[in-house]
């Protein structure tokens, strides 16, 4: 596919994307694929149910989805990791089998939830790791809970800043698309009344045009994940992800340095982006490059993600 990768994030600030994401029945229509070992529960955190899948023994890791996706945007992963670790797939507030409150979505907030979550389930620190919108978290829980953070890794988006203000409402040339659903779903009720039903048309779109390999996710995962995604409250609750970034950015002034060890795992597409921005975040940094993958590298690469994951981790 002829995209340039490379340069997609020059028109502003890393592909993250965050929109909305379902209800219980498309918790129950993946759960019943689990992982041999997995076992999904819930827990009520900061207000909210959380819903989340955990297997394994050791220490524990926990993974935060991103956008389009649910938990199962790490099914590929999971057994492996739970060889090493205890893994805890934790579906973000709005997402999938969780709650999708009226308000909460800054990434402080969510980091929070997770927080919780962690103390709940009987640790008093876990290693974090998260994907697009769960990368956001996953850096804010860094920087907000030193003390409970072993380690962080991020997935090839970083913490929101003043960045994402420059991103142009038109394609520039050479580039083939904007960043269209950053403004899209920042729109008061229009996405809810217009993908309502629809969401598959999305998801379609999102991964033919952030994939290299199309294969990676099939027609049974865009099925699960557009059922995750199809009604209106999910919509609503997905984009209040986005509707949170002014404040997302105001709460970003206001931090440190992340103490623990943060690792950047980055597509050819954000590698640059991350080699520059990663460093000015943490005191002790390591950025790697994911080849051959787009956007979605955990379903493109399970393996090296598995890999530098563990080497990281330890």
């Amino acid at each position: 596919m002829s995209i340039n990768r490379r340069n997609l994030l020059s028109i502003g600030a890393a592909v993250t994307g965050a929109a909305v994401v379902g209800g219980p029945a498309a918790a129950s229509a993946s759960a019943a694929s689990l992982p041999a070992g997995f076992r999904s529960a819930y827990a009520k955190v900061n207000g909210a149910r959380l819903h989340y899948v955990a297997g394994g023994q050791g220490q524990p890791l926990v993974l935060l989805p991103g956008w389009p996706q649910t938990w199962w945007e790490y099914r590929k992963v999971m057994p492996a990791l739970a060889q090493r670790y205890r893994v805890i797939v934790a579906e973000l507030r709005g997402m999938g089998g969780s709650d999708k409150p009226a308000a909460g979505y800054d990434k402080k907030n969510m980091a929070k939830d997770i927080y919780e979550l962690i103390r709940q389930l009987g640790y008093s620190s876990a290693h974090v790791a998260g994907h697009d919108i769960g990368s956001m978290v996953a850096f804010s829980f860094a920087v907000n809970h030193p003390d409970a953070t072993r380690s962080v890794t991020l997935m090839d988006v970083s913490h929101p800043d003043e960045g994402l203000f420059r991103i142009p409402m038109l394609t520039p040339p050479g580039q083939p698309f904007n960043l269209w659903w950053f403004a899209f779903n920042q729109v008061q009720g229009l996405p809810e009344q217009l993908l309502a039903g629809r969401f598959r048309y999305l998801v379609d779109w999102t991964f033919d045009n952030l994939l290299e390999n199309r294969a990676a996710v099939n027609d049974r995962d865009r099925a699960i994940y557009a059922a995750a995604y199809d009604h209106p409250e999910a919509i609503r609750a997905g984009n209040a992800w986005y509707k949170a970034f002014n404040q997302d950015i105001a709460d970003g002034k206001t931090y440190g340095k992340i103490a623990a060890p943060l690792l950047g795992l980055a597509s050819p597409m954000n590698y640059d982006y991350f080699s520059a921005d990663l460093p000015t975040r943490g005191v002790n940094v390591k950025v790697e490059k994911i080849d051959n993958t787009g956007h979605f590298l955990v379903e493109e690469q399970p393996a090296a993600v598995v890999s530098a994951l563990s080497a990281f981790v330890g």
